[in-house]
């Protein structure tokens, strides 16, 4: 991989650009927040070769979210269950607008 490849993936939301301790810095949490996080599966972080945590700006904005939830008294394995029904409704809604929109194209006086 070049120098420019690299930099190209730092644009991807899954690319896992962060390794723990800079995540951690970056949520303003403790490396332990995210482990219990992972261990309640609400990310999985990919491991380098050396088999250390990477995580992406995706799983990122995920854990900013369980923290935000921990930070207003929720449980962290409820937090987690929350972000990942969240998550879940995000995704159906998307689906939902594309189906609307495929339809409505597919028989546009159907819209009318």
């Amino acid at each position: 991989m070049t120098a420019d490849d690299a930099f190209g993936r730092l644009d991807d939301d899954d690319y896992p650009a962060y390794t723990m301790g800079r995540a951690a810095e970056m949520l303003g949490t403790t490396q332990g927040f995210l482990r219990a996080i992972g261990e309640a599966r609400l990310i999985t972080p990919l491991r380098s070769e050396g088999g250390h945590r990477r995580y992406s700006r995706y799983q990122l904005r995920i854990a900013a979210r369980a923290r935000e939830l921990v930070d207003q008294g929720t449980p962290i394995e409820a937090a987690c269950r929350i972000v990942i029904l969240e998550d879940q409704l995000e995704e159906a809604q998307r689906i939902n607008a594309e189906n609307r929109r495929t339809a409505e194209s597919a028989n546009p006086t159907a819209a009318a």
